[in-house]
């Protein structure tokens, strides 16, 4: 019953340093969202709830990431970027916790933010040509890649 601490027997510690390292090494990749995980998945299904929604005349989002409807380079360049950092890494981040995931989510999300306002911009621009104007879906896209713009960059500032 007379046990001595493995430092007082001379053992190494070596291993439980190493294995203490490794712990925070994974303790520092990953983030606490808090209620802003809460946030991003509402801006989540709002990107979703865009896709499905018209966009420009009768075109869905949907159809035009897939291709079904073309009306220009720059809606269908905002489909992507929305769908890409909008839902994937967005999710990813979320179900993953991972820093690194939600710092690309906050950047692509910022990215794509800055192509949904060019098309809407577009649009608007070419209404007076005959364009038609940017639809209900574009614009809950826009603003949902707004706000998960802010919220992954406030969670991946704070790291926990």
């Amino acid at each position: 019953m007379n046990e001595k601490a493995p430092w007082e027997r001379g053992e190494d510690l070596s291993a439980l340093e190493t294995e203490l390292a490794g712990v925070a090494r994974r303790v520092e990749r990953k983030i606490d969202p808090g209620v802003a995980a809460l946030v991003a998945a509402i801006g989540v299904l709002a990107v979703v709830g865009g896709l499905l929604l018209p966009w420009v005349g009768s075109a869905t989002g949907w159809q035009l990431l897939v291709g079904v409807q073309n009306v220009g380079p720059l809606p269908r360049l905002f489909t992507i970027t929305a769908t890409l950092f909008g839902l994937v890494t967005s999710v990813l981040a979320l179900t993953t916790r991972l820093w690194a995931l939600a710092w690309v989510s906050a950047v692509g999300c910022g990215i794509a933010a800055v192509n949904g306002v060019w098309a809407i911009w577009t649009r608007q621009s070419g209404a007076l040509e005959g364009i038609q104007g940017p639809g209900p879906g574009l614009v809950l896209a826009v603003v949902a890649m707004v706000l998960l713009t802010f919220t992954w960059a406030k969670i991946s500032l704070h790291r926990g």
